[in-house]
């Protein structure tokens, strides 16, 4: 998809601005109004879209701290076209998972959620990551409950389907291993089996 790097749209945005009120004030509106009709096209595209294209591609390319400034130049969150806060919320809850800011990334992947990603494969990605999350949390119920839901979405694309089931895989073994360890401590004698008596008086 086409998108327009975010200086050279800023740029175009006060060029437009500048240049119409100049061409209004010297010709008249009209003679403005094709260059301020631009710039507000420009503007719009900005407010609702914000920066979350242009974020995305840096995320390919894994360069997250790049990915995580082009986010902070949204203008306001709150007022991004659905798709795109939910995305907005997502791939900054990504970020902050890499950056190991956990309790983060578990509220915005929470919003992600509850904003309304467009289709399963995000938010079975979603509820992966926050299964995650839940793992390095030591919660392995609440990550089986959240791949659960994982895996009942309509899952379209082979690698996020390849991904849930080795990282169930893992689950399943971590899981496995916790309750060997459970038992092995159960079992465990624990020292001074003998009970002391208290000394006589």
């Amino acid at each position: 998809m086409f998108t327009i790097n975010i200086y050279l749209r800023l740029a175009l945005i006060i060029v437009t601005s500048v240049g119409g009120t100049v061409l209004a004030f010297l010709f008249g509106f009209w003679y403005a109004f094709p260059v301020l009709l631009i710039g507000i096209i420009l503007l719009v595209g900005y407010i609702l879209l914000g920066t979350v294209q242009s974020a995305a591609l840096l995320m390919q390319k894994t360069d997250f701290l790049g990915a995580e400034k082009r986010l902070n130049m949204t203008f306001k969150p709150r007022w991004l076209y659905s798709a795109n806060r939910a995305y907005y919320y997502m791939i900054k809850g990504g970020i902050a998972m890499q950056f190991k800011r956990n309790d983060e990334a578990e509220l915005l992947l929470n919003k992600a959620q509850e904003t309304g990603l467009p289709s399963d494969n995000e938010r079975a990605m979603v509820f992966m990551q926050l299964a995650n999350i839940a793992v390095v949390k030591n919660n392995y119920q609440g990550a089986k409950s959240l791949m659960r839901q994982a895996k009942q979405q309509k899952v379209t694309e082979p690698q996020i389907r390849e991904q849930l089931n080795e990282f169930e895989k893992a689950l399943k073994n971590q899981g496995a291993m916790n309750k060997m360890r459970h038992r092995q401590r159960g079992s465990m004698i624990q020292p001074g089996g003998k009970r002391r008596r208290p000394r006589g008086r």
